[in-house]
């Protein structure tokens, strides 16, 4: 699936169906994993099935079925040139202030 051209029910979906096939591949029973994970059968149930569920629910089934280190380079910040790579080597603590006429490009 490619979450580009996708709602985001239908990547809340893939979420919930990828990582129902992770559960399946370790043989883990729903069961099993809830009680890792410390949420109730009920939860992990709605969540593979829809997708929804609190960001702490997500959470808690990825770090019960090992995969926190998947997320690593999830939302990674890549420089896409030699001038963003040094400007990316200086952190940002804030976004710059927009000015009327950006607002208005927009």
């Amino acid at each position: 699936m490619q979450f580009d051209l996708s709602t985001a029910d239908e990547i809340a979906e893939q979420f919930g169906e990828r990582l129902r096939a992770h559960r399946l591949a370790q043989n883990l029973q729903q069961s099993e994993l809830a009680a890792r994970a410390g949420i109730s059968e009920r939860c992990l149930s709605n969540f593979e099935r829809s997708g929804r569920g609190t960001f702490d629910v997500f959470l808690r089934i990825v770090m019960a079925l090992g995969l926190v280190g998947a997320m690593e380079t999830l939302f990674e910040v890549r420089p896409r040139s030699i001038r963003a790579m040094e400007e990316a080597s200086i952190r940002r603590k804030r976004a710059s202030k927009r000015t009327r006429r950006q607002d208005e490009k927009a």
